[in-house]
């Protein structure tokens, strides 16, 4: 096994090759790929299942099948997207045509979370290995057993120079992020963003960054309760909270408070029965620390739902914490877990005064009957990506590129999203020679006058 800075050289090597240029190379890449996880379907639900006590109903609908889609997608697109791009040329370059021509960067480093260890470490991997990258994976030690079976996953599947799994703690990305990568592309924290970014500046590296944010949800007056209730309670708890664009915090008008929180326990004891615990469907925290931090949230607030917990368990219940203030714990940052603020409100402007204490957010949501609240809620609020009457699914359709705003994020991927990301496009004009308009060749005497009268025809 090759150390870090051995493993850099190695696939600056290969891709002086150019071998990850060709075409076929690459689409037989990802068909190995997909071959090698589909023969290990069932250990990548046990490793889910080990890292987050995820249900194999859970850990097929968010991770497996995601890249499973995704891999198909390529295999059978990557030929067309690699193809040049046709631009309307200018006629002050008469005759000629414009093209773009996509081109590998060259190595690019991934570094991905734990939340959603599978999933958000293969699908970046995907377009960069589509795109004709070579690719360095780090994925999160908190998620051990997933981080275990990528590694083998890739072995199995890649040549070490062409795309390889870094194991390690902090210190590792640390090391990694200092070597001179041609692209970086990282999921996790702002804090830890921010790092990522300095690192890559010292080198002119281009990045993709998706964080998260605090992220509200509106709930109009004029919402659908029941469906409300149901949708909240699925994008919360899924995944234990633990997802970079859940609803973080409710902003609930307050004459249909009440009522909302009385579904929302309803659709929280009909999702995992009255025992949450026992739920062969409700996830944990992923670790001793987070878990700490969460139940450290809890200090001092009213709970209207919920509250038990476990820690030799890592088990934390949907819990509803009513009426938080802005500088109680639980606001001051992003939740990451199954803890739901519900927070009145009364007027458009209570909303604005909440959702602009905060930096603009990852996602944010909005439930209405009222189709103009619903554009002034769009048109008045910054975020990455959002929905109307629903929560998260913005990330199920690939054909809307998933990224953040300000401090939830620089760039966006998904789809082709991805495949373009780790693709830097040549622009190229080329020139015909069967005629060659003198107009533009000194001496310019007495030409002036009749280059501004074609200007002004154009």
């Amino acid at each position: 096994m090759m150390n870090v800075e051995q493993l850099h050289k190695a696939q600056q090597d290969f891709f002086k090759t150019r071998k990850t240029q060709d075409l076929k190379y690459r689409v037989e890449s990802l068909q190995r790929l997909k071959k090698v996880i589909e023969s290990r379907e069932q250990q990548v639900y046990k490793a889910l299942a080990d890292d987050l006590g995820k249900s194999e109903f859970e850990a097929f609908l968010t991770e497996y099948n995601v890249i499973i889609d995704e891999l198909k997608k390529y295999i059978y697109r990557t030929s067309k997207w690699s193809q040049p791009k046709r631009v309307r040329a200018s006629v002050l370059n008469f005759p000629s045509k414009a093209r773009r021509y996509p081109e590998p960067y060259g190595n690019t480093l991934i570094i991905s979370p734990w939340n959603y260890p599978f999933q958000l470490a293969l699908a970046p991997l995907i377009g960069a290995v589509a795109a004709g990258n070579t690719v360095v994976l780090k994925p999160s030690e908190f998620s051990n057993a997933t981080s275990k079976l990528l590694q083998e996953i890739i072995e199995e599947a890649f040549d070490e120079a062409h795309v390889s799994v870094a194991l390690g703690d902090s210190k590792v990305a640390q090391e990694l992020t200092t070597l001179p990568w041609n692209y970086i592309f990282f999921t996790g924290s702002p804090a830890v963003g921010k790092l990522i970014y300095q690192a890559a500046a010292k080198h002119l590296t281009p990045v993709t960054l998706e964080l998260g944010g605090k992220n509200p949800c509106v709930v109009h007056e004029s919402a659908n309760i029941r469906v409300t209730a149901k949708r909240i309670v699925w994008s919360k708890f899924l995944n234990a909270g633990q997802t970079c664009i859940a609803p973080d915090y409710l902003l609930v008008h307050k004459s249909i408070k009440d009522q909302l929180v009385t579904e929302i326990k309803k659709q929280i004891h009909v999702f995992f029965g009255t025992n949450v615990k026992e739920s062969a469907d409700f996830p944990r925290i992923i670790r001793e620390n987070h878990f700490d931090e969460l139940i450290g949230m809890l200090e001092g607030e009213i709970l209207i739902e919920g509250g038990d917990h476990d820690r030799d368990a890592l088990y934390i219940a949907p819990t509803l914490v009513d009426e938080p203030s802005r500088d109680t714990k639980i606001m001051g940052n992003e939740i990451f877990g199954p803890l739901l603020p519900v927070i009145t409100y009364s007027t458009k402007e209570d909303l604005e005064q909440w959702i602009d204490s905060f930096e603009k957010p990852l996602g944010a949501y909005c439930f209405t009957g009222d189709s103009k609240f619903e554009m002034w809620f769009i048109k008045r609020f910054a975020f990455g990506g959002g929905v109307i009457n629903d929560s998260i699914v913005q990330f199920l359709n690939d054909r809307l590129p998933f990224g953040g705003v300000g401090n939830s994020g620089i760039g966006s991927y998904h789809g082709k999203k991805t495949f373009e990301v780790f693709s830097h496009y040549k622009s190229v004009v080329h020139r015909g020679t069967w005629i060659d308009l003198p107009v533009k060749y000194a001496p310019y005497t007495h030409k002036l006058s009749r280059v501004k009268k074609l200007m002004s025809w154009l």
